[in-house]
């Protein structure tokens, strides 16, 4: 299945596309250092900070995947006017992906999750974001940018990147959905709960199995290829799309359409880290979408990403010369 000739052209296709991103960026900080002596303050432990270092996550961690893997990535986002999203920008900047497309929002924080890590532990997290809804104004610069992305630099394909930020409004989603039926664009979804069922009629739709039990009630082991096809059923009837991808943890990814039923296993990992794994699976199952691979090359290509970027700690997007060796070893 993974020939090194099949594997190279794939990637080669991978290099002519645009892509088109739509969601929630955000900032993810990692404060690295140690602990020797507990607060004279509070029973809590100090630690002195060795190092900070800024990543792009989210939305824009797709977009640092879909630049790893030789596409070009145009996102289109909101984010605030502070300190934060002058330093999204600067590492947008320093990856070679454009910012043209970033909206500032007076009033909004730009998303940032902050965290503290000390003996290879997390300590704690800190968050600053806002999460209700975008303005309508906001709302209308969003869609007149996805519009003209649409329409002249013509992507090869289109994701919606949701971590329930306020970014993506049910109006977002019907109307980018319009244009990219209209353009025979296809569309791959990340869902998260708040507009779950909003996405209809899009290409593949990548729920994870926690997302999938919570928002359509079922009681799902991640073992029982029955249930997972009656949720993937389920879902289909609600949303009418065509393909539907449960991603499984170490239990690896579940993808069913109407004319075929695949369950690949995860590959075993030395796993430092789960952050960001499903911003990887994403990106390599839209970009295989757009060219029209089989079902399994799909799968495979997307499962064999997930677990590699978890082999190192931190939001990370996949390195390209790995997942091509790993998938040749994996023919």
């Amino acid at each position: 299945m993974f020939d090194q000739a099949t594997i190279e052209q794939l990637f080669k296709q991978f290099e002519q596309m645009k892509v088109l991103i739509v969601g929630d960026v955000m900032l993810d900080k990692y404060v690295y250092g140690h602990v020797d002596r507990v607060s004279p303050e509070a029973p809590v432990p100090v630690v002195d900070v060795e190092k900070i270092e800024g990543r792009l996550g989210g939305a824009a961690n797709v977009a640092m995947n879909i630049r790893a893997l030789g596409a070009t990535p145009l996102v289109v986002s909101v984010i605030g006017f502070d300190k934060d999203a002058s330093e999204m920008n600067e590492l947008f900047e320093t990856n070679e992906i454009t910012t043209k497309y970033m909206i500032e929002a007076p009033g909004r924080l730009t998303t940032s999750k902050t965290r503290v890590l000390a003996r290879n532990q997390q300590m704690v997290r800190l968050d600053m974001e806002t999460t209700e809804e975008i303005s309508g104004k906001v709302e209308a610069s969003v869609l007149s940018m996805a519009a003209d992305i649409i329409k002249e630099e013509k992507p090869a394909v289109v994701i919606f990147e949701d971590y329930n930020k306020g970014i993506l409004t049910e109006k977002i989603i019907r109307e980018i959905t319009s244009l990219c039926l209209q353009h025979q664009i296809p569309i791959a979804v990340d869902p998260k709960k708040n507009n779950f069922l909003a996405y209809k009629h899009c290409n593949l739709f990548k729920p994870n199995l926690r997302e999938i039990k919570e928002s359509i009630a079922m009681d799902i082991d991640a073992g029982d290829d029955a249930a997972l096809q009656k949720a993937a059923d389920r879902l289909s009837e609600t949303l009418e799309h065509t393909m539907t991808m449960i991603t499984l943890g170490d239990k690896g990814i579940y993808l069913r359409s109407k004319a075929e039923t695949l369950h690949v296993p995860a590959h075993v990992r030395n796993v430092s880290d789960v952050s960001g794994a499903g911003d990887t699976v994403i990106s390599v199952a839209a970009l295989c979408l757009a060219v029209k691979t089989s079902m399994q090359i799909l799968a495979e290509l997307s499962n064999i990403a997930g677990g590699l970027v978890c082999e190192s700690p931190g939001v990370v997007p996949v390195d390209k010369h790995q997942l091509m060796s790993e998938a040749m070893q994996f023919s």
